[in-house]
């Protein structure tokens, strides 16, 4: 990698219609007063390598006595990853957890079997005002972990593995990139990883992985041909040869992995291998069956009316 005067890189020896598989750009979704930007699943992408759910929060300003509220909430079949560029978090779940989120750091949930967990703007964030930005990721889990115990696991920014490499920013957040691995324990081969690029750098796309992406989560980059700014996320096609060049101060997540063995199924916060487990999750939730979160048991967030199967097969449709 390597900062360039502004010249048109060669994105591949392919054509730019084959090196960019997908183009998906975020839609908004309000969740109860808070607007995020949603990237997957999507109707043209579901999964990119284990990746199944991506979500942008922010960047949000919230007035002294605002802030968010994330009721408790259950999940299987899945990890969630959260991962903040500014303000705080504070996490509780059903194993009882209670662990503040900063920047820079990762916080890493395997659901597995079944957890219930919530995210709050903590007490004193809260009594001030604060600002909120960050990712929440959710990752699919093999087969053979699906069912397996939930766990909870944070990781300090100081713990993952960052360098400056021609003046653009690597911080690998999961799994291994660019010569550099996370200590996230993490069930498949994967990849996430924030780069800050300078207006004008150049980053090649790690090609350790079978499935890869790239999103802009500020500024704009152009990946020869084809552009992308803030909300916009590129989907290669595998084996390309991909350069991708910051028009602007530009700051990014990489992610990708090796796909899944089969289909998996999306419905509401639940993630399986089998539409049936899928149901007796909902019915355990409606029915109280989950465990409740310690400090954080009053409320919580119901099953919505008319959840759906969503297909998560590669490649498959809304």
């Amino acid at each position: 990698m390597s900062v360039r005067p502004a010249t048109e890189p060669e994105c591949s020896k392919h054509s730019p219609e084959r090196v960019v598989e997908t183009v998906i750009d975020a839609r908004p979704r309000d969740l109860g007063g808070f607007e995020v930007r949603r990237i997957l699943p999507s109707a043209a992408r579901r999964m990119v390598g284990p990746f199944t759910f991506f979500d942008q929060m922010g960047a949000a300003v919230f007035a002294p006595g605002a802030g968010i509220d994330v009721r408790p909430h259950p999940h299987i079949g899945l990890a969630t990853v959260t991962y903040l560029f500014e303000g705080e978090l504070l996490h509780r779940d059903s194993l009882g957890s209670h662990q503040p989120i900063r920047p820079g750091d990762i916080n890493w949930m395997t659901a597995g079997r079944g957890i219930v967990h919530s995210e709050r703007t903590p007490p004193e964030q809260r009594q001030i005002g604060s600002r909120l930005h960050g990712l929440q990721l959710w990752v699919a889990l093999p087969l053979e972990h699906e069912e397996a115990a939930p766990s909870f696991r944070h990781y300090p920014r100081s713990t993952l593995p960052a360098r400056d490499s021609g003046g653009v920013q690597l911080r690998v957040l999961a799994g291994s990139a660019y010569g550099m691995t996370a200590p996230v324990e993490v069930l498949s081969p994967l990849f996430y990883v924030d780069a800050d690029m300078p207006a004008d750098s150049e980053i090649a796309l790690t090609s350790e992985h079978e499935e890869r992406a790239v999103y802009v989560v500020d500024g704009a980059l152009r990946c020869g041909a084809a552009p992308a700014e803030a909300g916009r996320m590129l989907v290669f096609a595998k084996e390309a040869n991909v350069t991708l060049r910051a028009e602007r101060a530009t700051r990014i997540v990489l992610l990708g992995g090796a796909p899944l063995e089969g289909k998996r199924y999306i419905d509401w916060n639940f993630v399986s291998s089998s539409k049936e487990r899928l149901e007796q999750a909902k019915q355990d939730w409606k029915e109280g069956r989950f465990p409740r979160v310690p400090g954080d048991d009053v409320e919580f967030i119901p099953l919505p009316d008319g959840t759906v199967h969503e297909d998560q097969s590669r490649g498959g449709g809304v």
